[in-house]
């Protein structure tokens, strides 16, 4: 099947705490992808502490092979237990989707996941099991493409603007909302903001707990290959170029030199496009049979910005706006978050003469030191990365 996974979450604190007593753990193996949401009891720095540990030790072991069983045991084993309510523990959702379609999911004392697929909430069975005093509901299914699960915490299910009443707000209202949102397929970044905004809304914009939407959507695999900067050897321009023309997914030129060069081995003509001109952001160009084609370390570095926003989870309706904008630097991001599960770059190491002005606002290695940037932010966001250098 040869599936893949995209993956997003929003949280929001409590009123007037610091620290979310939600903690989400996004993990890949060689054939899979897992995400952990837990839930730390109370809230605060004790919450947070709790969270991280359970989502850390679940990752951990799951990773490297761990049955549920030892997990939940070694849970059990190694938290703190509260003097108050003699108990210790974060509730929690794991859920594994394999690359085959298989799907594993585990819920210990979280509201239900939302399973959607063609814009209608399904329902699987359960396995109920009991381990180490703690009732797990376990599922195995295959999912498809366009599936998406939504996990939550229970401030999800609290909302509302009292301590006592959410003017019934329920897992059903929740699930409805997502349909809502789902009117045409969004990334799931976009439905994990839209729904965790919705929960903010209605505790007034002051969460009377810790709340948090995580999203996996069930996407096929979507590469992007980006070429930036002049090879080292101007005779190896024909060679880069007719190997990042060979590869599988969209292509992107980044660079007025790597577009002339891109233009001249293709035989083709460079247009410059001033449609919705953007001071701030240098033009985009085109060339036909490249996807994208934007100045290099300016635009590279804007977009940057963008990515590592949306790694900070500083995502809301704004970021998703200047997302949206027609500029090089909001669509080579865009590009990278929600179109993108493999980023193939190839990038040359000619000095170019144009970064010799001394008046420039950069040193001679930008263009290294935005391409180390970008792989270690692409990879947070759960992209994996190949480079080549020329």
């Amino acid at each position: 099947m040869g599936i893949s996974v995209d993956v997003a979450w929003k949280s929001l604190n409590k009123h007037h705490e610091e620290l979310c007593g939600d903690k989400v753990e996004v993990l890949k193996t060689a054939n899979s992808d897992i995400v952990i949401l837990a839930d730390g009891m109370g809230s605060g720095v004790k919450a947070n502490i709790l969270a991280t540990l359970t989502s850390k030790i679940l990752g951990t072991m799951l990773f490297n092979g761990a049955t549920i069983e030892s997990c939940v045991e070694t849970i059990a084993k190694t938290l703190p237990v509260c003097k108050v309510r003699e108990v210790a523990y974060a509730t929690f959702s794991i859920l594994q989707i394999f690359r085959n379609g298989e799907a594993y999911l585990v819920e210990f004392d979280n509201p239900s996941c939302i399973f959607i697929r063609d814009h209608k909430v399904q329902s699987y069975p359960y396995e109920e099991r009991n381990i180490e005093g703690k009732q797990i509901h376990e599922y195995r299914f295959r999912v498809e493409l366009g599936d998406y699960f939504v996990l939550m915490s229970d401030g999800v299910l609290y909302a509302g603007p009292g301590d006592f009443l959410n003017f019934g707000w329920t897992w059903d209202s929740m699930a409805k909302a997502a349909i809502r949102c789902l009117s045409e397929e969004i990334s799931a970044s976009r439905l994990a903001v839209s729904l965790a905004d919705t929960c903010d809304e209605l505790y007034g914009h002051r969460p009377g707990d810790d709340t948090t939407v995580a999203v996996m959507h069930v996407i096929p695999r979507q590469i992007v290959n980006i070429f930036t900067g002049p090879p080292e050897n101007k005779e190896d321009d024909e060679r880069v170029v007719k190997s990042f023309m060979k590869q599988e997914g969209k292509k992107v030129v980044s660079g007025g030199t790597s577009a002339n060069i891109t233009a001249r081995v293709l035989g083709k003509e460079i247009y410059t496009s001033l449609k919705d001109y953007n001071p701030k952001v240098p033009p985009m160009a085109l060339i036909e049979g490249i996807d994208l084609v934007t100045e290099g370390v300016l635009t590279l570095g804007l977009a940057l910005k963008l990515l590592k926003k949306y790694v900070k989870k500083e995502i809301d309706a704004t970021f998703f706006e200047e997302l949206d904008k027609n500029n090089g630097a909001s669509k080579l991001a865009k590009m990278l978050i929600e179109e993108c599960t493999e980023i193939h770059l190839f990038v040359g190491k000619a000095m170019n003469v144009a970064h010799r002005n001394s008046n420039l606002p950069f040193d001679l290695s930008i263009r290294m030191n935005l391409v180390e940037q970008l792989e270690e932010v692409a990879e947070k966001m759960g992209k994996s990365v190949t480079i080549q250098y020329f």
